[in-house]
């Protein structure tokens, strides 16, 4: 098991390479240790940027082993672990925690609806398997399953594991509330690619995102500038950031981040079905707006 580290700053979610015969994990390497190199806080496979939901368990399991790996204990590592049922997410969990993961991230997904009685005894069954921290991910949009902020702080109170938060909704209004109903006890961390700004100084402890993938300093250098209370230097950070932003949410992380990552040369795969690569219109789209955003930009720390 992996030591306990501090968790926040720039979380960084590689996609999953994909190669003629499975996982490309010489891939996968190369891209966890760029990141870490460029300054990322800590890295977390297999979230929806790493198409966890269309992998198989032991593809799944590769992706853990080799991210932990390329990691190399040089920052925290946070394993999406999600499956459908309670007893898949358990193994995930599991399995990740013996891997050396730090922490893992949950989303409650499901084919039915879940009461908030059944999303409780979700995250305590995992809980009760593991011993390292919980990151409950609360992203209806994907999930179709929204937890409010009064019953992600009842479960950081109640579930011993639940320790942490990524809010993904784009509402800053559920930020303050978590850090209200725990009066600032709840680490929150924003999983909304163009709220981060606002959620940074709000207070997240970290943001969670996929561009790193593709512009490593810039983001690095925003969450530097919040960090420093230089907030005319994050913003213009942040609008130079906000076209990439919302263009690879609006894409889809996967499909656009590996398109970003082919235009720049450095090719992951295409993403697996029924996902789709950018159309050509879009790829000229993104091929633009990446050019447009410096891949060097460094932080300016004086307020």
């Amino acid at each position: 098991m992996a030591q306990e580290q501090p968790i926040y700053g720039i979380i960084a979610y590689p996609i999953t390479p994909f190669g003629a015969s499975g996982i490309d994990t010489a891939r996968l390497t190369a891209l966890v240790d760029t990141m870490v190199n460029a300054g990322v806080h800590g890295i977390a496979p297999l979230g929806s940027t790493g198409e966890s939901a269309y992998l198989t368990f032991d593809e799944w399991k590769t992706v853990v082993d080799t991210s932990v790996a390329a990691v190399d204990g040089r920052v925290p590592v946070v394993v999406g672990s999600s499956d459908l049922t309670t007893a898949g997410t358990v193994a995930r969990a599991e399995y990740a925690e013996q891997a050396g993961a730090n922490a893992v991230m949950i989303i409650p997904v499901s084919y039915w609806p879940l009461s908030e009685r059944e999303i409780v005894q979700h995250y305590t069954a995992v809980s009760d398997a593991i011993s390292i921290p919980i990151m409950a991910y609360n992203n209806p949009a994907t999930s179709g399953i929204d937890m409010s902020p009064a019953l992600l702080n009842h479960m950081f109170e109640s579930v011993e594991n639940v320790r942490m938060v990524k809010e993904s909704t784009g509402d800053i209004q559920r930020m303050l509330d978590l850090k209200e109903l725990s009066s600032g006890a709840l680490p929150f961390y924003n999983g909304s690619n163009p709220l981060v700004l606002k959620a940074l100084l709000a207070g997240a402890t970290g943001w969670c995102t996929a561009a790193p993938c593709l512009r490593p300093a810039p983001v690095i250098a925003l969450y530097d500038a919040v960090a420093a209370g230089n907030a005319d230097r994050a913003t213009e950070i942040y609008e130079e950031l906000l076209p990439l932003l919302n263009f690879i949410v609006s894409k889809g992380l996967p499909t656009a981040v590996k398109s970003g990552l082919e235009i720049a040369g450095e090719p992951a795969g295409v993403p697996r079905l029924p996902l789709l690569p950018l159309d050509d219109d879009d790829r000229m789209t993104l091929a633009s707006i990446l050019a447009a955003v410096s891949p060097e930009l460094a932080a300016s720390p004086s307020a």
